[in-house]
């Protein structure tokens, strides 16, 4: 047996993924704490952060995650919650904000010349993000990479890794509250939305009659149809969420806002 099959190597992965889960736990507390002296942080902001590396945890850890590895359709529902709702919800919960206003002043200042740098600028161009969004899932299930991630520990977390980062600079690109100096318009941002939103329906749509191989096709069927109707539930919350920033982007000035105050 090699060494990427051995018990070592995938408990070593659930253990380093628990460590940066704790760490990820402890650092927001951490932001919160040294916060305190300037005055509240929202509380529906904590809440997020929380849910979503409670979703990233059920994805990657746990009996879903052991259940995926022989699922297809196990696979799937960890998919959303690693790819899609972990990422929006911990964007949601505004880390870069807190971190700035948390950490001391040359701290806050290197944080913000590393938001201003190309790469960054690269990575959260609304197209570039939805390339490798959807780019990353079509080449997960339409070549041997499925197949490959569920032999190989290295690969499994490889994988995993570019489904969180993608679907996190993605919710960045569309819909990020963190300070961003190169914030792309909405007109360009709805249009890759749209684009993510077509290549993630006919990709759900290609994996009920083309699973990938090893994958019985009734596991496949229901495994695509998760990826299908889950996808589109996540998908509409993002859209609302986009729709909000944008009427609140371009208000005319003396517009009373909505009362949003029940909400929070």
């Amino acid at each position: 047996m090699s060494h990427d099959h051995s018990f070592f190597g995938w408990a070593l992965f659930e253990y380093l993924t628990l460590l940066a889960l704790c760490l990820a736990a402890a650092g927001y507390v951490a932001g919160l704490w040294a916060h305190r002296a300037r005055g509240r942080w929202p509380i529906h902001r904590t809440i997020l952060w929380y849910t979503g590396l409670f979703c990233a945890g059920a994805g990657l850890v746990g009996p879903l995650a052991d259940a995926a590895r022989t699922s297809f359709s196990a696979h799937m529902v960890g998919h959303l919650l690693l790819g899609m709702i972990a990422p929006l919800c911990l964007v949601l919960s505004a880390p870069v904000t807190l971190a700035l206003r948390a950490l001391p002043v040359p701290e806050a200042r290197a944080l913000s010349r590393v938001l201003r740098t190309i790469l960054m600028r690269g990575l959260t161009h609304p197209v570039i993000a939805m390339v490798l969004n959807a780019g990353g899932l079509w080449a997960l299930y339409t070549t041997d990479l499925y197949r490959l991630m569920h032999t190989s520990v290295w690969v499994h977390a490889l994988v995993h890794a570019h489904v969180f980062l993608a679907g996190y600079l993605f919710t960045v690109a569309m819909v990020g509250i963190d300070p961003n100096p190169h914030r792309s318009s909405f007109p360009l941002r709805a249009a890759a939305l749209i684009g993510f939103l077509t290549v993630h329906s006919i990709l759900a749509k290609w994996l009920y009659g083309h699973p990938p191989a090893g994958v019985e096709s009734g596991d496949a069927r229901i495994g695509a149809q998760i990826m299908y109707y889950g996808g589109d539930a996540v998908d509409v919350t993002l859209i609302i969420v986009f729709c909000a920033q944008w009427y609140t982007a371009t208000r005319p000035r003396g517009t009373p806002q909505p009362n949003t105050q029940a909400s929070r």
